[in-house]
């Protein structure tokens, strides 16, 4: 297994060619490559909650159109019923 060396300050600055190219030790890229990561995750968590939510926007007016469509009843209250339900998980 191959042992992590840091640069020192000199080795950098040689090897950064005078400061034109920026060099980062390993635990500097896995802080930033963590935080790069955990910045996807909570975008990908937070769209998938807003597709969560038009998609039980679309049940529950699914619901209600065909509440519409039915005679009142117990079928109508139902539906009706349903798309309250659909649209209090929202909350």
């Amino acid at each position: 297994m191959s042992e992590k060396k840091e640069l020192s300050g000199l080795a950098r600055q040689i090897l950064s060619g005078g400061g034109h190219v920026t060099l980062f030790t390993q635990q500097e890229f896995d802080e930033a490559l963590a935080l790069g990561k955990a910045e996807i995750m909570q975008v990908a968590i937070e769209t998938t909650k807003q597709a969560i939510m038009i998609e039980r926007q679309a049940c529950s007016e699914v619901c209600k159109r065909l509440a519409e469509q039915e005679d009142e009843g117990e079928l109508s209250t139902a539906l009706v019923n349903a798309s309250i339900a659909i649209m209090n998980r929202m909350r």
